[in-house]
């Protein structure tokens, strides 16, 4: 019996990553310090909405790609306004008679004020345990390990059996234009057999630092906001009226953050539940197990719903976000507006929730704006080789943990890619407690070990996947 070459090629990068070595790669290796370099070089460039940076991400990655070996004309910035997207095609030999695979990710961040954090967001620093930074994990992190990868890979002479894309959005965290344009207007794109996504997905340890599951992103809920808006006649200040737009406004609020959405579940939340809860144990694991057999269990729902990991995955949430309201410091205000933001659980439509929040502000007067597009996308079933795939990315560092397939509480851009009609899966490759998940937050962070942990994870799923 022959042995499989690939067998073979696999089983010596696993051993060369295997046991305590596995959870912390050689950091002195030619990959670490390259994706260490992009890494920090992407992190320190505010890619905010704001500042019109995307272009230099682009073009930074791009000039990466190409000193490591990928031809002029496989390698794309595409402008889009001050924003950019990137495209890269990595070229296989055909040999499988597949369809390509997409790699997903997206150069944009949320913006951070510096005068709000305990260190600079955009200056990757450290301390022994975490880097810090806005973008470092949301969506940095996977940014720089597959790049890093695509790289690894090329200088290694390695030729995939189909093609390989890279493509990575630039305006995400916004208005997905460039993400709308590459899902569905690139026809090189569009022949995908799928699409592994580096922006959500990965593993969750427990305050240990044993890990529970790791997770794989096969659907989304609806992500959708509305401005709502009170208005009034105004006046001056000297001269205080019963009813003022921003009292009106406060009261909409106070009762949309009263208000809970029903609970709402699926077979993949519940098993999602089931085997987190068994996993992790204590009160709130068997408030998993008892939402897992019986969602309507007030007290289990109860107890997910303060947790902010979790509350998600039971029901549709809406948070207001952001406000404005007034136009002189001596006048009455004439308008005043918050905006809310909905992640709606899939399956219910959003008019419907609009329909509800309507009747918890319980106010005709107060007026509702939509302010984007909402994208309902559907469920990508799992597949045997993707999930083969991860599992083999797992073997060394985490044995033996559950891969669980659930729906993720916030959007990403694989909303478009599974509307475009490619099935989408985020594999990233960090894993990290839930409770150190501070990404659109105050002082963003990732964990060093998840950082090195995870340099070989998108080599060895690649190679598993088109592999020669």
């Amino acid at each position: 019996m022959h042995p499989n070459p690939k067998s073979i090629a696999l089983a010596l990068l696993l051993s060369s990553v295997s046991g305590a070595a596995a959870a912390d790669a050689d950091r002195n290796s030619e990959h670490a310090r390259k994706a260490l370099d992009i890494y920090r070089t992407i992190v320190e460039i505010d890619t905010s909405k704001r500042t019109g940076n995307t272009p230099r991400v682009a073009h930074f990655l791009a000039d990466e790609l190409k000193a490591a070996g990928f031809p002029e004309r496989d390698v794309e910035v595409i402008r889009l306004d001050d924003l950019a997207a990137l495209v890269v095609r990595y070229r296989g030999d055909g040999s499988s008679g597949e369809k390509p695979i997409l790699f997903l990710g997206h150069m944009d961040v949320v913006e951070a004020y510096a005068e709000d954090w305990e260190r600079p967001p955009f200056e990757l620093t450290s301390d022994d345990t975490f880097f810090y930074g806005r973008g470092t994990i949301d969506n940095k992190f996977g940014v720089a390990q597959l790049t890093s990868t695509f790289i690894r890979l090329k200088k290694e002479g390695f030729v995939p059996n189909r093609d390989l894309f890279l493509a990575f959005s630039g305006d995400e965290e916004s208005g997905m234009r460039t993400t709308r344009l590459l899902a569905y207007d690139r026809p090189d794109l569009a022949t995908a057999e799928y699409a592994l996504n580096s922006d959500a997905g990965g593993g969750a340890l427990d305050e240990h630092g044993q890990a529970i599951t790791y997770n794989i992103q096969s659907a989304e809920k609806t992500y959708a906001t509305w401005e709502i808006t009170a208005y009034n006649p105004g006046g001056h200040s000297s001269r205080p009226r019963a009813d003022n737009a921003i009292y009106d406004l406060a009261d909409a609020i106070r009762k949309i953050q009263a208000f809970r959405f029903p609970v709402r579940y699926s077979d993949m939340t519940r098993r999602y539940f089931q085997i987190a809860g068994e996993q992790k144990g204590g009160e709130l694991g068997a408030a998993m197990l008892a939402f897992a057999a019986d969602p309507e269990d007030p007290d289990a729902a109860e107890r997910l719903s303060r947790e902010p990991a979790y509350v998600g995955t039971t029901r549709t949430t809406c948070v207001v976000t952001m406000l404005r309201a007034g136009h002189a410091e001596n006048a009455l205000p004439q308008s005043a507006t918050a905006t809310v933001n909905c992640r709606i659980f899939p399956g219910v439509p959003v008019a419907e929730v609009e329909q509800t929040l309507r009747r918890v502000v319980g106010n005709d007067a107060i007026a509702f704006k939509s302010i984007y597009e909402p994208t309902e996308s559907p469920v990508s079933e799992p597949r045997e080789d993707v999930l083969d795939a991860v599992a083999t990315a797992l073997e060394a560092r985490y044995p033996d943990v559950p891969l669980v397939p659930y729906m993720e509480s916030g959007g990403t851009d694989g909303m478009h890619y599974r509307n475009a009609g490619i099935p989408t899966w985020a594999i990233s490759g960090a894993f990290m407690n839930p409770n150190d998940m501070y990404a659109h937050g105050l002082n963003e962070r990732a964990p060093i070990k998840a950082f090195y942990g995870a340099l070989d994870h998108w080599s060895i799923i690649i190679r598993e996947l088109a592999g020669p």
